[in-house]
């Protein structure tokens, strides 16, 4: 019960790792504040945590790909007195396709959700807890935020490795001030996430070692936020990945990342 008490807010909540990470605090004690889009799926999701826990919870519907959407969420927990103890920053989706093979809008509205509500986020909470000298904030990213980039899912990559660092650079601002501050990096887990990108005929054709459930990788994290390190990746096969991918010569390492997305655009039919 170490987190009881204290308030996380968790975005992406409905389903897949974010709901693994509200069902993950609640157990340990937290009150929960459930973000994403489907109020029904939150509502639910509520009422189980409150049942099975104990827990008081708060739902917010809201759609992070509108800029305003970050801001409005600080307002109406400020106007409530509900004071943010742990940020899971974890909403999003992935967009198949080259970049020229989405439009403009869809780009922006994937960079909105992807990244600036994760970086204002943050900026909105944080003061809070360096005040309280207390503080909890993950950044769900990802291995591919750890590699070479590669064709298709263009914007995803890049993403990922600027919440990579972005994590590292809160780490070592508020070292000593109660907050503390990582990325998680899981490879492919088990969740709706390939259904929404209409990618699971692709995923399910890798091998399953290749795969984690998500208790463990949102546990790992858990414990990695609080005692590092500040970048987790979970898994051996993910570890494996990552840690070949720095050693290799760079060049190297874009070699292999263009004959994997080669051989698995070949499996799928993709161009």
């Amino acid at each position: 019960m170490e987190y009881q008490g204290k308030w996380a807010l968790i975005t992406g909540a409905s389903a897949g790792i974010g709901a693994t990470f509200a069902r993950a605090y609640a157990a340990k004690g937290a009150n929960i504040i459930l973000v994403a889009r489907r109020e029904d799926r939150l509502t639910a999701l509520a009422a189980e945590l409150e049942k099975a826990h104990g827990v008081k919870t708060k739902i917010i519907a809201a759609d992070l790909s509108v800029a305003s959407a970050p801001q409005e969420i600080f307002d109406r927990l400020k106007a409530d007195a509900t004071p943010v103890d742990i940020l899971v920053n974890n909403a999003g989706y992935g967009m198949p396709g080259y970049f020229t093979e989405n439009d403009w809008p869809a780009h922006r509205d994937y960079l909105e959700l992807m990244l600036n509500s994760y970086v204002q986020l943050s900026r909105l909470f944080l003061p809070g807890m360096i005040e309280r000298n207390y503080g909890r904030i993950i950044q769900v990213a990802s291995v591919a935020g750890l590699v070479p980039g590669s064709a298709g899912h263009t914007l995803y990559g890049p993403i990922k490795a600027f919440l990579v660092s972005f994590a590292q650079s809160l780490a070592a601002e508020n070292e000593g001030k109660g907050v503390k501050s990582s990325a998680l990096c899981p490879g492919f887990t088990y969740s709706e996430f390939h259904d929404v990108n209409s990618t699971r005929g692709l995923v399910s054709q890798l091998p399953k070692y290749m795969f984690m459930e998500a208790e463990p990788v949102v546990e790992g994290a858990i414990r990695a936020v609080e005692n590092g390190p500040v970048v987790y990746v979970p898994g051996r096969w993910n570890k494996f990945s990552a840690g070949l991918m720095r050693t290799v010569p760079r060049t190297w390492a874009q070699s292999l990342m263009k004959k994997q997305s080669a051989r698995f655009r070949r499996k799928t039919g993709d161009k």
